[in-house]
């Protein structure tokens, strides 16, 4: 399990326009919206299913506004002077039910708390979302598992582990904000291209029945 060195890593963490190597003026605080880096290409096939899209949950220490670092296998720290303007599971969430709309892989693509009736369910967790910064310039890395449920029969479609290393373009947040957002563009692209191997037809579907 990872040990949060919370603490002491705040006092050693970076400026929102800072390197890595530290500086001793404080910048103002930035904050930084997560973009899609990718682009929505429509299916050549439309899966006749409704799909309901859940919230994204997110591992407890990456549900904040801080942009998350690591120095070291095994720590995580938070940039001092760099946020996100929404925590990253709930704008990755919406990046991926825009995306979805975009890419038309299903007659209907709509949020979970829409009350529009579905057939199946997308469950998604984020697992990971930090700057992997232990050497320059380091790298976004993001790992997200993704679930798709029957909604009628509660049984697992399928699912999968999705994971993006995108190396940052400079040794600070704002570089590590590029590379998050070519990552986010690339798992995206992911679960779109994973979405379209499913099945059409319910009797097509090889399922686990869930508890």
């Amino acid at each position: 399990m990872k040990s949060y060195l919370i603490a002491g890593m705040l006092a050693l963490s970076l400026g929102g326009c800072f390197s890595l190597a530290g500086n001793s003026n404080a910048p103002e605080i930035i904050t930084y919206v997560l973009e899609d880096g990718g682009n929505a290409t429509p299916a050549a096939t439309i899966n006749p299913h409704t799909l309901l899209v859940l919230d994204t949950a997110t591992n407890a220490f990456y549900n904040t506004d801080s942009i998350v670092f690591s120095r070291a296998p095994g720590t995580l720290g938070l940039y001092q002077y760099a946020r996100w303007a929404d925590r990253p599971g709930k704008r990755l969430g919406q990046l991926l039910l825009t995306r979805l709309e975009a890419d038309h892989i299903f007659a209907t693509v709509a949020s979970s708390g829409s009350g529009i009736k579905g057939n199946w369910v997308l469950d998604t967790s984020l697992l990971a979302f930090y700057h992997q910064a232990s050497t320059a310039p380091g790298s976004a890395h993001v790992e997200l598992r993704a679930e798709v449920i029957d909604i009628r029969t509660r049984t697992l479609i399928a699912r999968k582990l999705f994971i993006q290393n995108v190396p940052a373009p400079t040794y600070n947040a704002a570089g590590a904000v590029t590379a998050f957002n070519i990552a986010a563009g690339k798992l995206l692209d992911d679960v779109g291209a994973w979405l379209q191997t499913l099945p059409t037809k319910g009797s097509d579907v090889t399922a686990n029945r869930l508890p």
